[in-house]
């Protein structure tokens, strides 16, 4: 059933989109087996559901945020609205730590989200990931991390290529780029 909802709200934020539908698909079409593979991986993101879809979107959107990815900002602040994500969650990412809008787990996903997109990858991952294995499973975890993964891929696709944000958080709370941390 996540899947199925997953797969809703995608169709909702794209049918949201105004401007600019059709940039990253006007790259990746010159190159087919690139687009291939990006929707095959896209897919088995979507439909991997052992993770609460919660938490994979307040990572996700955590990501990019601090890549400064104006696209995925604009789809994800669209899916963390569909996704049941507060307006309050969505401001306050900058500064989760200290923020009441997010419980202990949201926040510890927060920062593993945070961990593993700064460059260099933070020294302190070893204790993030321990304590997540306490409220996950493996499974979940892994899950977690191709999540974050993932969308440093595309952030940074999307900003190599020009892909312009499309209008779909018009009207909506959403998530602001993160000033880069030296």
């Amino acid at each position: 059933m996540r899947a199925i909802t997953r797969i809703w709200h995608y169709l909702e934020a794209f049918g949201r989109a105004r401007q600019n539908r059709t940039d990253l698909v006007g790259w990746l079409i010159r190159r087919p087996f690139l687009l291939l593979s990006t929707g095959f991986y896209e897919t088995a993101l979507l439909l991997s559901n052992r993770l609460d879809p919660h938490l994979k979107e307040l990572a996700e959107l955590k990501a990019a945020a601090l890549v400064n990815c104006q696209f995925c900002l604009d789809i994800g602040s669209t899916l963390a609205h569909y996704g049941g994500i507060t307006e309050a969650q969505v401001t306050e990412l900058p500064k989760y730590k200290e923020s009441d809008a997010y419980n202990d787990l949201e926040k510890l996903v927060i920062a593993y989200a945070e961990a593993i997109t700064v460059t260099p990858a933070a020294l302190d991952l070893e204790d993030i990931r321990t304590e997540l294995l306490t409220h996950l499973s493996k499974g979940q975890l892994a899950e977690l991390a191709a999540a974050v993964a993932w969308e440093n891929q595309r952030a940074r696709v999307n900003q190599a290529l020009g892909v312009r944000p499309t209008g779909m958080a018009e009207g909506m709370a959403c998530a602001l780029p993160e000033p880069r941390r030296d």
